[in-house]
């Protein structure tokens, strides 16, 4: 038996949760939105059912404020996560147009968040617009990592070339690219994006659809070291998330740091 099978440590590193009063009408929405049918409502409870079963220990958790109006709340629900669940590391959302959103930021900083999560597909603003630039200087500033909503060959939003475009602009940016930086458009992000020690990507989304030689391809240009193991909840089975991770025939020292090594390293846990 491979050590990553049974002695191995799994870290999440993309799942949304939502408060219990919504969480099944907000996963009805998504599944909507991407014509994908959610495994499970996006409760705390069901996430960790999931996780428990499929041998996660810890998540990185988050949700997307849609409007402006929304970011403070998020905030508040993610606080309160954290303080009830020492297995999850979160993330604030802050909409590029919320007023005061350094003091946001800094409000989500004190009560333990880790970042901050943005979905321009969701948000309506294109990663490269003006008016987002602040926000993410802001967090360049801190020191906190961006986790970025990228692709979706309906829209150009979020399109690998868009972030290629920002992290010229702000070099310092640490943004995670979800979805093998680009649902969709992974050959895009293959090709358009730049290695950098500021750029990192997350596996959700992706494995059912990329081929295996997709994968060592993105591996080998920006380094396993970039790369974390993520579900994408409550839209894939976790466990069988796993399995297609697992069936890229790593070696345990890369899944060691796919699975929760690159996480710790980034989020600073020991």
């Amino acid at each position: 038996m491979r050590k990553d099978d049974n002695t191995m440590r799994i870290i999440d590193a993309h799942t949304h949760i939502f408060p219990d009063k919504i969480s099944d009408k907000v996963s009805k929405s998504i599944d909507g939105f991407y014509g994908m049918p959610y495994f499970a409502p996006a409760s705390v409870k069901n996430l960790l059912e999931e996780g428990e079963a499929a041998g996660i220990s810890h998540f990185l958790v988050c949700s997307a404020a849609v409007t402006p109006e929304q970011t403070p709340s998020i905030t508040d629900f993610m606080a309160q996560v954290i303080q009830n669940h020492d297995c999850f590391t979160a993330l604030a959302s802050i909409h590029p147009d919320f007023p005061d959103f350094e003091a946001e930021i800094d409000r989500a900083v004190s009560l333990g968040l880790s970042g901050i999560k943005l979905h321009p597909d969701f948000q309506k603003f294109d990663i490269d617009d003006e008016k987002a630039l602040p926000l993410y200087r802001a967090a360049a500033k801190r020191g906190l990592p961006i986790l970025m909503h990228m692709g979706d060959k309906r829209y150009d939003a979020s399109s690998p070339k868009k972030l290629a475009a920002v992290m010229k602009k702000i070099p310092d940016l640490t943004v995670v690219a979800a979805h093998f930086g680009g649902f969709q458009r992974w050959q895009e992000a293959h090709d358009l994006l730049t290695p950098s020690d500021r750029l990192w990507f997350d596996t959700s989304s992706s494995t059912m659809f990329v081929s295996r030689d997709y994968a060592l391809s993105m591996f080998d240009k920006f380094g396993i070291d970039r790369f974390m193991f993520g579900t994408d909840f409550p839209l894939w089975n976790a466990a069988e998330e796993l399995e297609r991770v697992r069936a890229l025939g790593l070696s345990d020292a890369e899944y060691e740091k796919l699975f929760a090594g690159n996480f710790m390293r980034l989020f600073g846990m020991k």
